[in-house]
């Protein structure tokens, strides 16, 4: 008898999933590249039967792949985008020419994979995810897959493809008592997706980490594309709907330089503005190769991505803006951006954070420009305690300022909204958890289509 949806996100979740885990031990041993080689080999080694690009990174990787794919879906290749974790609906992982995964599919996959699964000794969730996905996209032929690493690189079950291309996004402090204390270590474990001879655009970093990537690529013969220095971008005009840049590349070859003006992205924040150009570079480095990638499908792409959860305005009057930011260095992204939009708004914060983040200066950040701060939790199992939020956040209160704790993000937005005038905000924020949770509390404000009416228990 077929097993039914619930019972195949059952059996893939009943294997060791350290996306749960706030600790666990990252080595070749824990994250063994082998099992996933094994696992792939016994399904026919799904992976060599489409192109890839393939992303790492901190910051952006997320938005920069779902950027890739659009532009390739828009130039009329058949394409696949893996992505993780999901905001509402495990389906998201998986798309194939922006189509969700359906149910029946994952099904399908499921008891397909199956036996293979149990054949691996030591598998992980993620790992059969990123199994599940390769498979899909070869039996539904994709020509292209645009592939978003989920921790750090080297390891990641991801790493067994031989891409065409490949991308490191923004480093930063983040996953540290994995990847490594200092941005040289972070960058090293990044860098292992860097394969010899396939050419790398990278993000600009700091000088640390850019000497490790720099010589991985001397070492392996890989091109190095750097945005920032070979590909510049300037933002043009922008409302909260969108952006518009012109984004140019600085040749001194013979070759005569690129140039694309009034590109269109519905995503906001300096910050989009870069992934945007490493989209465009890695685009550019494929149509180098001979791929049929036109300046019409780059602007029809970038203005039909789709990529929500980030700085994403879901209403007005008053404003409510949510951003998966979880870390120091994208929660002063957000800052910025607040302080950029919405200067002279009361705000009232929704915060949540995992147990395993750099909390305290993510508040004393976000802190200053709030005033009526709510702490609370999503359903993930790594969700800190929001009392235990409270506690930190007391001390750091000036006169004023307001605080309440939730035991629930949806009873957070409701707070929230009962305090805010129209001119105000609300800001959700802290973990992509809580993103989707706000999301979902505020999904009759949103589109018929929007993912946010598809969500399933956190399992």
């Amino acid at each position: 008898m077929q097993i039914t949806y619930q019972q195949a996100l059952d059996f893939i979740f009943s294997y060791t999933d350290y996306e749960k885990l706030a600790r666990f031990t990252y080595d070749a041993a824990t994250l063994d590249l082998s099992r996933m080689e094994r696992l792939l080999a016994l399904l026919g080694n799904p992976h060599r039967r489409f192109r890839s690009v393939h992303i790492a990174g901190t910051k952006g990787k997320g938005s920069v792949a779902a950027m890739g794919e659009a532009i390739l879906r828009a130039a009329g290749f058949h394409t696949g985008l893996y992505t993780s974790p999901h905001l509402h609906t495990f389906r998201e992982r998986v798309r194939v020419d922006g189509r969700l995964l359906k149910q029946e599919e994952v099904v399908a996959l499921t008891e397909q994979c199956r036996p293979a699964i149990e054949a691996v000794e030591g598998i992980t969730t993620f790992e059969i995810i990123t199994a599940l996905g390769f498979l899909h996209f070869a039996q539904q032929g994709v020509e292209w897959a645009v592939l978003e690493t989920g921790l750090g690189g080297r390891l990641d079950a991801t790493n067994v493809v031989m891409p065409d291309v490949t991308a490191i996004t923004s480093l930063s402090y983040d996953h540290m008592e994995l990847l490594g204390h200092t941005l040289a270590l972070i960058a090293g474990e990044k860098a292992g997706i860097i394969k010899p001879g396939v050419p790398l655009v990278c993000a600009p970093q700091a000088p640390e980490a850019m000497a490790v990537i720099e010589e991985t690529c001397r070492q392996r013969g890989a091109e190095l594309i750097l945005v920032g220095r070979d590909w510049r971008w300037q933002r043009t005009a922008s409302d909260l709907s969108s952006q518009t840049l012109d984004i140019w590349e600085e040749t001194t070859g013979d070759r005569p330089p690129v140039r694309h003006e009034h590109l269109r992205i519905p995503l906001l924040g300096q910050h989009q503005l870069l992934n945007a150009t490493m989209a465009v570079a890695l685009m550019e480095t494929l149509r180098r190769q001979g791929r049929a990638i036109t300046e019409e499908a780059i602007h029809e792409g970038l203005a039909q991505t789709r990529w929500p959860g980030r700085l994403e305005v879901l209403q007005q009057h008053p404003f409510v803006v949510v951003d998966g930011a979880h870390n120091p260095d994208s929660v002063a992204r957000l800052v910025a951006a607040l302080a950029e939009w919405f200067p002279p708004a009361r705000m009232a914060l929704i915060f949540g954070a995992s147990v395993d983040k750099d909390i305290e200066a993510m508040l004393k950040a976000l802190l200053p420009l709030s005033d009526y701060v709510i702490t609370t939790r999503s359903r993930h199992p790594r969700a800190a305690d929001p009392r235990r939020l409270a506690e930190m956040i007391a001390p750091l209160l000036r006169a004023g300022q307001l605080l309440t704790v939730s035991e629930s993000v949806a009873q957070a937005v409701q707070q929230a909204l009962a305090w805010a005038q129209p001119a105000d905000l609300v800001c959700g924020t802290g973990s992509l958890f809580v993103v989707g949770e706000v999301r979902e509390a505020l999904a009759d404000r949103l589109p018929p289509d929007d993912w946010a009416h598809e969500a399933e228990p956190l399992r």
